[in-house]
């Protein structure tokens, strides 16, 4: 891609980070949305960014579409131009804004996959077993930490991996998590998560914890913070432990703590301020 092309692609993710507070995972997949789209339309030979069109959008997608890109992906690609291509006319770098009249794909509508009670609670009574050849007694340890403060807190995993030590009351059962749009909340766990995450800290941080490792909770091999990719191969292989249970991702561990708080009598207002969502969903919607 072109040097102009750069500049601009830039420019536009210095907008998202600075004005619209967007988070580093947000900003990758925008710069990576749009840098593809620039490259393609520099294979057809554009010169200059006032020469994207509808037309060079939607064969990008379509392109995107015959490669096999899923529906959501594809939702979400053409919701990143059509934000691009609103910046470029808002700042006058092109005359018009190509992507206003893009329509979204629309996505089919799934319902998570959720854990019943007696699997989540031998999910937990798995992770927590300690005499596994592949595994270290440290990684193993964390690994339980992470599952039992997953499912006991009903938070994203971005949150759990963004975590710092201060985060952690152990004398009020709580965390404090920065979620969407930098919004701070708190959220309680119970004693299961508690003595996990004492043992984590006393036993398995230190041993992993290095120069790298700053104010970081949860640590990863090499002692740097716990990445969002590592969270989901521990809950992938630890539900893979669990016989006749469905493939779940710590999304859907997510939905699971949030069903069985709202099986077990919890108001339904309550679980949305829990989960941090900034309203109750529409009726019929999985949480």
């Amino acid at each position: 891609m072109g040097i102009k092309w750069q500049e601009i692609v830039d420019d536009f993710i210095d907008y998202l980070h600075h004005e619209k507070n967007r988070s580093p995972n947000t900003l990758r997949t925008y710069r990576t949305d749009i840098e593809s789209l620039l490259e393609y339309s520099e294979s057809k030979n554009l010169k200059n960014i006032q020469e994207l069109d509808l037309t060079t959008i939607r064969s990008w997608i379509a392109v995107q579409s015959t490669n096999g890109a899923a529906a959501a992906s594809l939702a979400r690609r053409t919701s990143s131009v059509r934000v691009f291509t609103k910046w470029l006319a808002e700042n006058n770098i092109t005359k018009t804004d190509p992507g206003a009249r893009l329509l979204t794909p629309k996505v089919p509508k799934s319902l998570p996959r959720v854990l019943g009670k007696a699997q989540a609670e031998k999910l937990m009574d798995e992770s927590a077993v300690l005499e596994d050849e592949n595994q270290s007694t440290v990684v193993r340890i964390r690994d339980h930490a992470i599952l039992e403060l997953l499912y006991a807190s009903a938070i994203r995993v971005s949150e759990l991996t963004n975590l710092d030590l201060k985060d952690i009351d152990f004398e009020r059962l709580t965390i404090r998590v920065l979620g969407k749009g930098s919004k701070e909340r708190v959220a309680p766990f119970g004693i299961p998560a508690q003595k996990a995450l004492t043992n984590y800290l006393n036993q398995s941080r230190p041993e992993l914890a290095n120069d790298k490792s700053q104010n970081a909770f949860f640590l990863g091999d090499r002692g740097k913070r716990l990445d969002v990719r590592q969270v989901r191969r521990i809950v992938t292989r630890a539900i893979n432990r669990v016989e006749d249970s469905p493939n779940i991702s710590p999304h859907d561990l997510r939905h699971t703590a949030a069903t069985h708080l709202l099986e077990g009598g919890a108001d339904l207002r309550i679980v949305q301020e829990l989960l941090g969502h900034a309203s109750p969903p529409p009726r019929n919607t999985p949480i």
